[in-house]
């Protein structure tokens, strides 16, 4: 019985500790197809300089076309995740490690 007891009390004193996780899209309908024109991308201007393509981003209630550009890294190894429409929602671009 006591077994059964302190199990119950360690699984309801876990919860307390557990970090909700929490998502931000903005739900404005997709965007249109990225627009066919040819580009040269431009020489990269430093050894740390990562290529970050074109996208769609939200400006109000339509879509702005924004066009790809040289950026540093945050840190070392650092990977550009691209922003990305899924289930009528935006999600913004971001860096992880």
């Amino acid at each position: 019985m006591k077994p059964k007891l302190l199990a119950l009390a360690l699984l309801a004193g876990s919860s307390l500790f557990a970090r909700p996780a929490i998502g931000i899209g903005i739900e404005i309908g997709a965007p249109p197809r990225p627009p066919h024109t040819h580009f040269v991308r431009p020489r990269a201007p430093g050894r740390d300089y990562v290529w970050i393509n074109g996208y769609y981003e939200p400006m109000g209630r339509e879509y702005r076309w924004r066009e790809g550009y040289w950026t540093p890294r945050p840190y070392p190894h650092a990977v550009w995740v691209a922003p990305r429409y899924h289930g009528h929602r935006y999600y913004p671009g971001y860096w992880k490690r």
